[in-house]
């Protein structure tokens, strides 16, 4: 067949076959498994990335699970918590039976943070909440039907008066809509999200229609996914709909269900509460990732790089860079001090292509922001959600959304950089040499303007996909972790056009951009030579580095290592762009 022919061929048969499974983001072949504990009822869950929180009212006590240890702790007592929150490094409580909200620190700090007066009214007791990216506070009064904001050091104010019995609630990735589920009615509502925490008019989103009439429970607590999937928890089940409103699936549970959160170290485990206690659910779509603190602690700062904000410059947070119908592709943009254009960095984070997210890279693009350039960290489709090219697709709409916009963000167009670690690596290298190549570029946005960029730099991570060890690991029986199986839907022998589409060492050629390549003091470089010796071939300017001492993969995110290889990128680039 004729190689042009078998792509579109390829990618039509792919792509219907995506929107065939990407109805449900549940996987389907791995069964709910209950996770045991003594509760009365487990209740509103955070999941602080590495352990889970589970208040139980019922008992007064609020315990944390330690899945990597499959451990329970005891985190509070003599408190009536009904739903938690984790964002900042902080973890948020509504304290049901005090009617206040609270706040505890990881060092085990409790601080009220808001007050209801019961003595003026013992109605007033919160049920839920959810905390925005600025630390503001959303949270439900049931009984009285409001939604209150809590600004960040400020007053509370109520912003809906209209949700009636107001339960779960939860923002969607980007913070652009609060949904709000209505317990009585069994349906779940939205709001606009306006400036300092303000809502517009309320609006029907979905309805739990056809289920048991009999079943006790109404519309409970709520969770979201990166893709803007919404989850409710029901009277017998999960609730999941699109951002348009389309039910995608439901999710039966033994017992009533009363909330969900996302958790696991890649956040596609779906943690269910109830009256039957906790269980787990795989997933394909990972939720939403917690913003990182305005900075580390002491202890955490010796080995984290900065997350704090660099003097002077500016964030744009959760910004839109592709659509595709109702999914938004989302990215941070970090705009340096200074007037007139500046040299800009897309930053493509790394996770074997199925987990990740672009808060990884966070302190990568505030430190290169302080250096003089704009950055922009991105979330790109992982393989869960959809399979190669979808990746790469978004990492080119993401070059073209700064070309089409670098008046608005202050970028100089002609010099557009790149750097990935890991699987980002791999997109990176991909990316800087296929600006040309149609079947890569996607219907994001901003058609027919260029994804070139002028220089990149590929942290440990393959430029050879369709031969190698990536390749090799694809044919390996019973691989536990078969990355390129679950990106591409087969072995390189199953499908050698998608990996070979795939394999950015083949696309080099004589417009190829200047490739820098870092590898930590502990990695093989020698897995590059063959794309080094083309690019030198080619008289493209390239090197390696890898004179970072006892470093491991994924050492750029570590102190001793973050400072001098940033240094050596800043360096490339100041000598590329």
């Amino acid at each position: 067949m004729n190689p042009k022919a078998f792509l579109a061929l390829f990618f039509f048969t792919s792509a219907t076959t995506l929107m065939a499974a990407a109805d449900s983001p549940v996987v389907a072949d791995s069964p709910m498994q209950a996770i045991p504990g003594d509760f009365k009822l487990a209740d509103g869950p955070a999941w602080d990335g590495w352990s889970l929180t589970v208040p139980d009212p019922f008992s007064e006590i609020t315990k944390r699970y330690i899945p990597s240890k499959d451990l329970w702790q005891p985190l509070m007592s003599e408190r009536r918590l009904s739903g938690s929150f984790y964002n900042q490094g902080i973890t948020y409580f509504v304290d049901n039976g005090k009617a206040s909200i609270l706040r505890r620190e990881k060092n085990g700090k409790v601080t009220v943070i808001h007050q209801e007066d019961l003595a003026a009214d013992k109605t007033r007791k919160p049920n839920d909440l959810v905390v925005d990216r600025s630390g503001g506070i959303y949270f439900t009064l049931t009984r009285a039907g409001e939604i209150v904001y809590v600004p960040p050091g400020k007053t509370a104010i109520t912003v809906a008066d209209d949700a009636k019995t107001a339960n779960g609630l939860i923002l969607n990735p980007d913070e652009s809509i609060l949904y709000v589920s209505e317990a009585s009615l069994k349906q779940v509502i939205a709001y606009d999200v306006g400036a300092n925490g303000k809502l517009g008019a309320r609006r029907v989103f979905a309805k739990m229609e056809g289920g048991d009439p009999k079943a006790k429970g109404g519309a409970d607590g709520m969770s979201i996914d990166r893709a803007g999937n919404v989850y409710c928890a029901g009277p017998t089940d999960i609730w999941i709909w699109a951002p348009d409103g389309k039910l995608l699936d439901k999710i039966p549970c033994p017992d009533r269900p009363v909330n969900c959160t996302f958790g696991g170290s890649a956040l596609r485990d779906l943690y269910i509460t109830g009256f039957g206690g906790l269980h787990v659910q795989k997933m394909r779509i990972s939720g939403v990732s917690a913003q990182p603190p305005e900075s580390w602690a002491e202890k955490e700062s010796k080995s984290k790089p900065s997350v704090t904000l660099p003097k002077g410059v500016t964030p744009h947070y959760d910004l839109t860079y592709a659509r595709y119908g109702t999914r938004k592709m989302l990215s941070d943009i970090f705009i340096p001090p200074g007037d007139g254009s500046h040299p800009a960095v897309v930053i493509l984070h790394g996770g074997g292509w199925h987990s990740g997210d672009k808060m990884k890279f966070r302190a990568m693009g505030l430190d290169l922001a302080r250096r003089g350039y704009v950055t922009m960290a991105i979330a790109y489709r992982l393989s869960g959600e959809a399979k190669f090219p979808a990746n790469i697709q978004d990492c080119h709409a993401a070059v073209r959304f700064l070309h089409a916009h670098a008046k608005d963000y202050k970028v100089d167009p002609e010099r557009i950089g790149v750097v990935g670690g890991s699987a980002g690596a791999h997109l990176a290298g991909l990316l800087a040499t296929t600006p040309d190549v149609a079947a890569l570029q996607g219907g994001g946005g901003n058609a027919g303007v260029s994804s070139a960029v002028q220089a990149a730099v590929v942290m440990s991570g393959p430029m050879e996909i369709a031969t190698g060890s990536v390749a090799q690991r694809s044919l390996i029986k019973d691989n536990p972790k078969p990355n390129a199986v679950w990106l591409f839907g087969g072995s390189v022998k199953q499908m050698p056009e998608a990996y070979a589409l795939a394999d950015a060492h083949q696309h080099i050629d004589k417009n190829t951009p200047p490739i820098l390549f870092q590898y930590g003091g502990t990695e093989d470089p020698s897995k590059i030579d063959p794309s080094v010796k083309k690019l030198q071939q080619l008289g493209i300017p390239t090197k390696v580095l890898s004179n970072y001492k006892d470093g491991k993969h994924g050492c750029w995110n570590r102190h001793p290592w973050f400072t001098p290889m940033m240094d050596d990128i800043d360096a490339w680039f100041r000598e590329h762009l």
